[in-house]
């Protein structure tokens, strides 16, 4: 399954124009408010209007302005997902779910696979009202599924929900899209969300799609950070769980070394994503000795990007994964960091947490 968008569209303040291709996996459509990443989806789920261009999915015209084909929202095969629930109230969990399998005419009437899948088995026979907000969005997702869509459309369904909630449902997130293999187009501003799910990320600032590509390829780049904020700058590493925990600590293996981090509930062998914040790597030309930190990892620095600021934001290859270190321009300078420099990334182990790591995916795939 694949997606191909090239529209464009005056929306108030600026005019749209995003240009991106979508493979199997989960894209992710990333941007600060109001850059146009709700707009896309809309327009690709036939929402809104385009003043031109052309929507393909698995080479089904969804929408071409030159020769006048707009399909309707119902005939576009895409179960979309809100930043709100939107359940019927009056209906039980099991008629919510069922309700598009019903419209569609494509869908299963039986929740129960899907009911399985999100966890939300237990809950056929309530009332929405009576449903937490994160249970409510898996329901929700749970009624998209039902339809047996091409594609789904979620624009921030993790937006309106607080810090345990989406801690809550993210592994369902990653599950939905191991075992089911549907392609998803997902829409955040939140950088763990894109770490976690994405296998291809595009992003979009003030309605221009301006980097698009792998997860390992964007968020590494030193020259987007601007728009993936300072703070949330990091890498995201495929790994592999190389022994079981010990002393609390998981050893995994990356194609750079060896990392211990908290406990994973994953088997040896499994494959993982964890996400490394630049702001916790530091650099030293010598391999250090007497640390407490664990996660020494010998890099060779790929370039180096100066703000107006005191800091300096520096891309580094460790074995085939790249990462990024948060450092002064005073420590940059003292340690003649430069393109080509061999030096060392240093990580503690507690500074990755649990949100921080994904089971079952890798920064590739």
């Amino acid at each position: 399954m694949s997606l191909s968008v090239d529209i464009s569209c005056a929306l108030g303040g600026f005019t749209l124009h995003a240009a991106f291709e979508a493979p199997d996996g989960v894209t992710v459509l990333f941007g600060r408010s109001g850059s146009g990443k709700t707009s896309v989806v809309k327009a690709i789920a036939g929402l809104l209007a385009p003043d031109e261009g052309r929507i393909v999915l698995n080479e089904r015209v969804l929408f071409d302005g030159a020769n006048k084909v707009k399909l309707p929202v119902h005939r576009r095969r895409l179960g979309y997902v809100f930043q709100d629930s939107r359940l019927f109230p009056h209906l039980t969990v099991r008629d919510n779910l069922c309700y598009a399998a019903r419209v569609s005419g494509r869908g299963s009437p039986s929740p129960g696979h899907v009911g399985e899948l999100l966890g939300i088995s237990h809950l056929l026979d309530r009332r929405t009202h009576a449903l937490s907000g994160g249970e409510a969005q898996r329901v929700a997702i749970g009624r998209a599924l039902l339809s047996e869509p091409d594609m789904l459309l979620m624009d921030e369904p993790l937006a309106s929900l607080d810090g345990p909630r989406k801690a809550e449902i993210l592994p369902y997130l990653e599950t939905l899209r191991r075992e089911t293999g549907i392609s998803i187009l997902y829409v955040t501003h939140n950088m763990a969300e894109v770490a976690r799910l994405a296998t291809h990320i595009v992003l979009i600032d003030d309605g221009l799609v301006i980097r698009s590509g792998a997860p390992d390829e964007v968020l590494t780049d030193p020259e987007v950070v601007r728009l993936l904020g300072i703070r949330d700058a990091g890498a995201v590493l495929s790994a592999r769980v190389a022994a079981p925990p010990e002393d609390g600590l998981s050893t995994l293996s990356i194609s750079g070394g060896r990392l211990f981090l908290p406990a994973v509930d994953a088997p040896v062998g499994a494959a993982l994503r964890v996400r490394i914040l630049a702001q916790d790597v530091i650099l030293s030309r010598a391999r250090p000795e007497g640390l407490s930190a664990l996660n020494i990892l010998p890099v060779r620095v790929l370039a180096v990007r100066r703000g107006e600021g005191p800091g300096v934001i520096v891309q580094l290859l460790a074995g085939d994964d790249r990462l990024l270190a948060r450092i002064t321009r005073r420590s940059a300078d003292a340690l003649g960091i430069a393109a080509g420099t061999e030096c060392y990334a240093v990580m503690k182990s507690v500074a990755v947490s649990q949100t921080d790591i994904a089971v079952g995916l890798q920064s590739g795939i």
